[in-house]
Parts: structure tokens; sequence; C-alpha cells
């Protein structure tokens, strides 16, 4: 092609002006939709044995063109096709080069009734759909190492939080399954997410529908798709598939982002419950007896990222009016980075907790008499006494050990009736951790066999 010369474009028969080098640089999108190349060939071969019926090509144009479109797509796997000027993306770069291939004649029949309108929003739809199967299973993944280490760890006892302040024991087991819940939402919403996204939007044209007859049924099952897109204009101008999916990913970074910050805190030398493997950790450049918990730190500000693309995209997009705009070139970008960071996000989670080493007996150390002081005004309850009562003797006694510099453990029964003459004799047998998390035996709770419960309810979700 000579310097000056313009490359010859697919939309370019009514245009006469030289189209501006930045123009062309700003409005490509092969750097980034090269990646659906075997979606968008798959899609091509599909949309063509469908123009057989219809009448546009013969059986043997359609046998030379999926021969061409094989060849193009070894080209790809092998890393030798060869972008060239005016190749403005995907679609265009493959049809350009199916027509050097085989010839113009043939190629240029394939396109017929096609855009690149209905092309692209179906290569994302069918790369989506194969990276949220991978990203199911990772998840998937995740969840079976928290019930693992939760069937494992179920005998360690821990306190829990509210406001970061120790509130009751829990089985460090309980803790784990907290977050496998709201994985398991996440996991909900994907599944659902999923089959949204395994919709049909080729053969719409470019915005009113295809004039030939296509057998659109027939080229969703081809390809893999679970149904169609019912209106011309939602498949071509709908992106809300990939906001759904950026959705998505922003509430599961949200949960690994909080996960990630329990386990900083709890791996820090002040808590000590926890120690990262070094696969998963760094060091200081400076300080030489740091360990850091980057891979956590990582989760944590990746979630932020993902959330991010999410929010720009909607702002891109919830202005531009119906069907197709080049604003929904916008969508790729983000699909692509967030798919990659989450894929990568959840392996990083499943391997630092399944390498990591727990140290129940620093969970031990950290529970206090005072952690149990709701026991103790459940301990009248039992004995009649109403709970607002009960509650304020318990503060009671609360506060008199803090003025005693004790335990509650440590003071005496005579101490405690005292304060009130209800409280027996076996009052001190309150303070004993195992039997308060025992005691939390509904569905929900702590007990031994309120989280086995939650295991097996997590175990068989898993099977869906």
């Amino acid at each position: 092609m000579a310097k000056n010369e313009q490359p010859i474009r697919l939309w370019g028969g009514r245009f006469t002006g030289v189209t501006d080098p930045l123009m062309d640089q700003y409005n490509e999108s092969l750097s980034m939709d090269r990646v659906f190349y075997a979606q968008d060939i798959k899609g091509s071969i599909a949309y063509a044995r469908a123009n057989v019926k219809t009448g546009i090509l013969t059986q043997e144009e359609f046998e030379i063109i999926e021969k061409g479109l094989g060849e193009v797509m070894k080209e790809w796997e092998q890393g030798k096709f060869e972008p060239a000027p005016g190749d403005e993306d995907i679609h265009t770069a493959n049809e350009r080069r199916l027509g050097e291939v085989i010839g113009t004649h043939i190629a240029g029949k394939l396109h017929t009734g096609r855009s690149r309108n209905d092309q692209v929003a179906t290569d994302m739809r069918m790369w989506l759909r194969d990276e949220l199967i991978l990203i199911e299973e990772y998840l998937v993944d995740l969840l079976k190492v928290i019930a693992q280490r939760a069937e494992q760890d179920i005998d360690y006892i821990m306190p829990s939080y509210t406001h970061l302040q120790r509130a009751q024991p829990i089985r460090w087991s309980h803790w784990l399954l907290s977050y496998a819940t709201a994985f398991q939402s996440d996991l909900e919403r994907l599944r659902f997410t999923k089959k949204n996204v395994n919709k049909l939007p080729l053969g719409c044209g470019a915005v009113a529908g295809n004039a030939f007859g296509i057998d659109r049924v027939q080229m969703a099952k081809e390809l893999g798709f679970e149904g169609l897109i019912m209106n011309s204009m939602s498949a071509v101008g709908d992106r809300d598939f990939v906001v759904e999916v950026l959705q998505c990913a922003s509430s599961i970074g949200s949960h690994l982002s909080r996960w990630s910050e329990d386990l900083i805190i709890y791996s820090s030398l002040e808590f000590g419950y926890v120690k990262l493997a070094d696969a998963y950790t760094t060091g200081s450049s400076l300080m030489p007896q740091k360990k850091n918990s980057d891979s956590l730190e990582l989760l944590r500000g990746k979630s932020g990222r993902m959330f991010g693309a999410m929010a720009g995209l909607m702002m891109s997009i919830k202005g531009i009016p119906s069907t197709y705009n080049k604003d929904l070139q916008e969508s790729v970008q983000p699909m692509l980075d967030t798919v990659k960071t989450l894929k990568d996000s959840l392996q990083i989670a499943a391997r630092s907790l399944a390498t990591a080493t727990v140290y129940p007996e620093k969970m031990r150390a950290a529970l206090s008499p005072d952690m149990l002081a709701t026991d103790l005004a459940e301990y009248l309850v039992r004995k009649g006494v109403p709970f607002r009562e009960t509650h304020h003797l318990a503060g009671r006694m609360v506060a008199l050990a803090e003025d005693e510099n004790k335990g509650m453990n440590e003071l005496t029964v005579k101490q405690y009736q005292s304060v009130d003459k209800r409280f027996g004799d076996d009052v001190l047998s309150v303070f004993d951790y195992e039997r308060s998390v025992e005691l939390k035996s509904t569905t929900g709770g702590t007990s031994r066999s309120a989280v086995l419960e939650q295991l097996e309810a997590l175990k068989k979700s898993l099977s869906g």
C-alpha cells in the first residue's frame, strides 16, 4: 500500500475524505478484541452454514469459506496472523484475511445480512460464557477450601468481633463459613448471570433484523446458546450482560476484600491467629523482620479496581440512545480486565487459605471471661429472671471485676451473691468457652452440630 493510500474499509463506499490517523488509532479495537478470534470464526462458520439454507451460499461456497476460516484460525493459534492497515477490529481482520485466502468474491458473500453490531455482541457473549465457566470453577474451588478448613479446624475456638471489639466465643470454622455464605450467594448470582449471557444475538443484523429468513435457532444450537434474544434492537444495543458480570465480580470482590481484611488483622503479630505461607507473602526492602501479607492486600485493592470497572461502564452506557452506539466499544476493556482480575483473585484466595497455618492456642489465649457476660445473663434467664434485668446484673458483675482488676471467673460465688441472691453456687460454671459455643446450637449457630449443618448445606450447594 502506498504511503498516503487509504486502506479499503468495509463501510467506506460513501466516504471520500481521508481519515485522521489519530482517529484510526482512537477508533480501533483489534488490540483488545483480538482475544475473540476463535469465537468470531466459529460464529462466522455457523452464519455461513445457515446461509446455505437461505440460498445466499451454495454448499460448495460454504465449504470453501469453512476451510478458509479454518486456515485463519490456525494462523491465530500459531501466532502467525498479521494484522493489516484498516483492520479496525477482529471482525474486519478475519474477513479481510479470509478474502486473501479464498478470494474476495466468495468471502464477500459471508457478511450478507450480518452486521458487526450483532457479530460483536455474539463474540462477546460466547467468550464471556466460556470465561464464566472458569470463574464458577474457581469460586467453587474457594468454597471447597473453606469447607475443608472448616471441617478440619472445627475444634478451634476464637473471639468473634463486632465493631472490631471482642464479642462472644465462636468456632474458627464459624468465621470461615460466614464468608462461605457470602460466596454462596455470589455463586447463585453468577449461575443466574451465566444463563442471561448465553443467549444469541446473531441474525439480528444492524438493528432491524435479517432480511433473508436465516434460521437463528439452528445457529444457536450450533454455537451452544440456550436461547435467542428476541428483539433485534435489544440484541445489538444491549451490554447489560457485561454490566451483570461486572456487578457479580464487584460483589465477589467486596467479599474477598472483607475476608482479606479479617485475615490481615488475624495474621498480624498482635493477633497471631494465622500465618500465611511464604508463597503468598513478601518482605521489606529495609526491614529484614517483615513478612507482609501482600496477597491479601492485593485482593483487597483489586476489589476496588473491579468496582471501578463496573461503575465506569455503567456511566458510559447510561445516557446513550437506543441500539448500537460506538460508546459500547468501551464495554470490552473493563470486561477483559475484570474477568482476568477475578480469575486470578479467586485462585490466590483459595491457595492462600489452603496453605495458611492456624494457631488455635493464640485464638484460645485471646478469649477472656468478660466475653461470657451474655452467658452470665442467660444463666439467670434460665432461672426465670427477665433478660432486661439479667443484662443489667451481668453488667454490674463486669464492672465489679474491672474494679477488682480480676477476671469475672476469678470473683467468688459470695461476690456474685452479694449483687444478687439468685446467682447460685454453680454460677462459675458459666465461664467455660466450650460450653458457651455449644449452647449456640440453633441452626446458624456456632456449636459443633450447627457448624456441621452449615457445612452440609454448603457441600450440597456446590453440586448445583
